[in-house]
């Protein structure tokens, strides 16, 4: 175990689910040796890798304290969870889902109150009035400590929720909830709105790596092997090649096309060879109808499965935390 890299993921539900789809677009099977019932699996060709299905609650604090070396979870519960989690934990990659914000919300009946400068002048002058402070329920402890220290908010009291949340004011339990939401539907529902400067974190799923686990050289091929892997996913996906020939000088017109369109030739460039390029999704129809312009009769594009680089930026950021 103790050569082993360690992965922990969601045990169940959606997360897992999601979980799967990311690993299985880079090509990488988590298979649980004992069924869907295990809680320990994994990954199919990839030797020296143990994954591990455990709460997304539990993920994060096994990432906090290096007993495993990379999680799948939520940058909400990374704030949240693990103390000064900049120093601790490195953010290898967003995945895609799992997106909410972390917000505060007060009743729609205060009209008065939109920004967090209103919500400091009623904390100031609710205890006066009501001999009480104001109460703000959320799961989310430390971050809204932090956020309300940064608004200059002091005068409150945290109510601490173990169901929902966004019921409280209702319930008189709390004056104002700090809570995640995803449409800000269920917000409305319980007559509650978001204030205007009141998102705390945007947060989704990210692939996570802990600063804390003890790293060996075979855990870091293994991390590496991983890594460029969905890299190279990400890679193919963010950018599509670019086939063209073009009369003349094709090394003049690719020169142009990298300073205009934000293209890469990986390939390199002959002086009267075809252009093939790497390109942003979003530049392809400009860039085919400027190569047309300059003579090619056809373009073409295709998006590849996956783009392996020389330097992998993921495996590249973990390595520089971990020597840094």
């Amino acid at each position: 175990m103790s050569e082993t890299l360690l992965i922990a993921v969601p045990s169940k539900g959606r997360l897992q689910e999601n979980a799967d789809r990311f690993f299985a677009r880079a090509g990488l099977a988590v298979k649980r040796s004992r069924g869907a019932r295990d809680y320990r699996g994994v990954i199919d060709g990839v030797p020296g890798v143990e994954v591990l299905f455990l709460s997304a609650s539990e993920i994060t604090r096994e990432i906090g304290v290096g007993a495993v070396h990379l999680g799948i979870t939520g940058e909400d519960l990374v704030r949240e969870v693990i103390p000064d989690a900049d120093k601790a934990v490195a953010l290898v990659t967003p995945l895609g889902f799992g997106g909410a914000n972390v917000v505060v919300a007060v009743p729609q009946m205060w009209i008065d109150v939109r920004t967090m400068a209103d919500l400091d002048d009623v904390a100031q002058g609710f205890h006066a009035r009501h001999g009480r402070r104001l109460r703000v329920a959320t799961k989310y402890v430390n971050l809204t400590r932090a956020f309300f220290a940064e608004h200059a908010v002091g005068d409150y009291l945290i109510v601490e929720s173990l169901g929902a949340t966004e019921g409280t004011p209702a319930s008189g339990a709390a004056d104002l909830i700090v809570d995640i939401t995803t449409t800000g539907a269920t917000l409305a529902a319980n007559a509650l709105k978001i204030l205007d400067d009141g998102v705390i974190l945007k947060s989704e799923a990210n692939l996570v790596a802990s600063l804390k686990a003890a790293w060996n050289g075979r855990q870091r091929r293994a991390l590496k092997s991983l890594l460029d892997r969905i890299a190279a996913e990400e890679r193919a996906r963010t950018i599509r090649e670019v086939r063209a020939v073009v009369p003349g000088d094709a090394r003049k017109i690719a020169e142009g096309v990298i300073g205009r369109f934000g293209c890469e030739a990986p390939y390199g460039v002959e002086k009267s060879g075809p252009l093939v390029l790497h390109c942003p999704v979003g530049a392809i129809h400009p860039l085919a109808e400027y190569l047309r312009e300059q003579g090619a009769h056809t373009v073409g594009v295709t998006q590849a499965e996956y783009v392996f680089q020389a330097r992998n930026p993921l495996y590249d950021k973990v390595m520089q935390r971990l020597e840094g």
